[in-house]
């Protein structure tokens, strides 16, 4: 089946043509990706990886007790089977055998089973789901040979540079063993030393890193758009046109392992990533202070209201009457042409209501820097376009950056589904198991635990009013703690952590905070989480691809607790905080707490939570409240519905490019 699908992948790229007409594009899409569907489906099922992974398993004893240099024979038949195209079952599964054994001698781990099924689904171009501490790091390290093989070049993404850099230094003796170089793409690297490593078989990098490479490459590559032109230009300026900087850095896109796919594939989809320049010096900034000051002026209510959901700002008839008055004294000639006066002020709004300091951003070195609402990281060379970030930096009083021009923009969903080969794990791909289809054609695999969960979750705790909730927090906290237990704290914004820090110091409890603000302490803070006693308040920088080791204390204390101390946009993300305690059956526990004032509740149920409201008669709701329960859930759903509906648009978009700009 699999040698089909590869036939029909070569028979269908060699129609799909860009001299074919779009509609015909469009329609092979649709006939491969139905084709593809059912034969991916076939080999996603449990029970087909489990017998397969028995059969890789079987071959451990043999295979072990070869020498190295036998070992190292072997691979390299292996790996010429793949390279020359001349694989199947069998080689496959003696391939991951290989590697597996490889991992064992390298990194002292041996792949369970169930990461043996992994990494088969991995390589067949599925999505997996496997658990927070079932070992998605070494299912990834025993998959990414074959398909570099396979592919010559494989693009690993992870959630931060952090991790690329980890994971891509402590599987380097697997993969070198397996005859393939590897190496990460970082923040700091410059184009030539990024082109050095886009070479390499295996690469690991962050998928703005990789993207805005990619979004790069086509700007200095000019209207050469296709494969053939590129390959001209090349073969005329020689090697010399990549060191230089002339040619592109990443030599095509090949295959792809996401890492954290609902993240990067679902979460960070519906945001384009795009590439601009300065367009002129810094003369509007008198003009984006000026719509500040007006801004502040106005009154909430009586002159304009917020859309929190949509981020939109409606000014009412008195507020544009007392705008006009304020903007009549300005000087600039911009303020003369009413609509786009009534723009500016609009904007000057929506920075002031919906965009709160150590929420969606925060002043570094009196920079307006960018916090990435999905990682809780600084996202220190970006910025919002169409004047709001200018707006931001007039609301804050720091230095008003040059307005940009947009160069090139390219969403997330077109870049990935621009790989020939992509597959992805996660701890919590089920929830997104249409969306996953539905955009990029893989399949989602759920993979049973190696062990049995045992982690304890306790019933949310509603609260009528913030502050009753930061109070039972607290206690909440402080109560763990003398049982010497471990505890994660989990807050959405930066704020908030370290809020609760200054409650936490009131009380006298140590503890350590992990924000964007404390990144450069992230390898400490995590290595220490797992530590009987230690108290730990994190924004979602903890939430993924972190794991927590609990030392032998911590463990016959009762395990790491988490607690919550708001619900996120989407369950997936609370799920995958909570995923922190109980990894490969260790003990713990998780709670969230939720005040009716926070913000997803008052945005996406502000009736539902009214009616709440009035139904709790003290500070906080009985613990047995199917009602509570209903609103979060429901105000939940709403927030990921809104959050489907953006994807949709930007999926259009997309589709509407591909169709009518294919060159682009």
């Amino acid at each position: 089946m699999s040698q089909a699908l590869t036939r029909y992948d070569a028979l269908f790229h060699s129609m799909r043509s860009r001299r074919a007409r779009p509609e015909t594009r469009n329609g092979l899409d649709a006939i491969y990706n139905r084709f593809a569907m059912k034969v991916r489906h076939s080999r996603a099922r449990l029970p087909w990886l489990r017998a397969q992974a028995d059969l890789i398993d079987a071959m451990a004893p043999e295979i072990r007790n070869h020498s190295d240099a036998a070992l190292a024979e072997v691979i390299r038949e292996v790996r010429e089977r793949f390279v020359f195209g001349r694989h199947d079952d069998e080689a496959v599964r003696r391939a991951l055998a290989l590697t597996r054994e490889v991992a064992r001698r390298e990194l002292g781990e041996e792949a369970y089973p169930v990461q043996l099924m992994g990494a088969l689904a991995l390589y067949h171009g599925r999505i997996v789901e496997l658990l927070t501490g079932e070992g998605k790091t070494l299912t990834a390290a025993i998959a990414c040979p074959l398909i570099a093989w396979r592919r010559r070049h494989v693009h690993v993404l992870t959630v931060n540079d952090y991790l690329a850099k980890r994971d891509a230094e402590s599987r380097a003796g697997v993969y070198n063993r397996c005859f393939c170089t590897v190496g990460s793409i970082q923040q700091e690297d410059d184009p030539r030393s990024r082109a050095v490593t886009y070479a390499k078989h295996i690469v690991y990098g962050t998928p703005k890193q990789i993207t805005a490479d990619w979004l790069r490459d086509q700007i200095r590559m000019g209207d050469l758009h296709t494969a053939w032109a590129c390959r001209q230009k090349l073969r005329a300026a020689g090697q010399r046109a990549v060191e230089s900087g002339l040619g592109p850095m990443i030599p095509g896109l090949r295959a792809a392992i996401v890492d954290e796919a609902d993240a990067v594939l679902i979460d960070e989809g519906v945001v384009p990533l795009i590439i601009a320049r300065s367009r002129r010096e810094d003369d509007m900034a008198s003009v984006y202070s000026g719509a500040a000051v007006i801004a502040a002026k106005l009154d909430e209510g009586p002159d304009y209201r917020i859309d929190h959901v949509r981020r939109r700002a409606e000014l009412k008839r008195r507020g544009i009457h007392r705008a006009q008055q304020m903007w009549a004294e300005l000087d600039e000639p911009i303020w003369r042409a009413d609509r786009r006066a009534e723009e500016l002020v609009k904007q000057a709004l929506v920075a002031r209501g919906c965009y709160q300091r150590g929420q969606q951003y925060e002043v570094v070195d009196g920079c307006v820097v960018i916090v990435d609402e999905y990682t809780g990281r600084f996202l220190k060379d970006r910025s919002w376009e169409h004047g709001l970030h200018q707006a931001v930096e007039a609301k804050e009083g720091v230095e008003v950056t040059a307005d940009r021009e947009t160069l090139a923009r390219l969403s997330f969903q077109r870049f990935f589904r621009s790989y020939p080969f992509l597959c992805g794990m996660t701890g919590t791909a089920a929830d997104a198991t249409v969306e996953m289809e539905k955009v990029y054609s893989r399949p989602v695999t759920v993979l049973p635990t190696n062990r049995p969960i045992v982690r304890e979750t306790m019933p949310a705790r509603v609260f009528k009013k913030a502050e009753h909730k930061w109070n039972a927090i607290v206690e909440s906290i402080a109560e763990i703690h003398a049982q010497n237990r471990p505890i994660l704290v989990g807050s959405r914004s930066v704020a908030a952590s370290e809020y609760l820090s200054g409650r936490l110091e009131d009380r006298g409890l140590e503890h350590q905070v992990l924000n964007a603000n404390f990144d450069q302490d992230e390898a400490d803070v995590i290595a220490q989480a797992g530590h009987a006693g230690r108290i730990t308040v994190a924004t979602n920088m903890a939430g993924r691809g972190t794991d927590i080791r609990l030392d032998p204390a911590s463990r016959e204390a009762g395990g790491l607790h988490v607690l919550l101390t708001e619900m996120h946009g989407a369950q997936r993300i609370d799920r995958q905080f909570i995923g922190r305690a109980g990894r490969q059956g260790d003990p713990g526990s998780a709670q969230v707490f939720v005040a009716i004032e926070d913000e997803v509740l008052q945005n996406f149920a502000p009736r539902l939570t009214a009616g709440l409201a009035a139904r709790i008669a003290g500070e906080e709701a009985p613990p047995d409240s199917r009602i509570a329960r209903l609103v979060c859930r429901l105000a939940q759903r709403a927030s990921e519905a809104r959050d489907r509906r953006n994807r949709a648009s930007v999926l259009r978009q997309d589709d509407w490019i591909e169709r009518y700009l294919p060159g682009r």
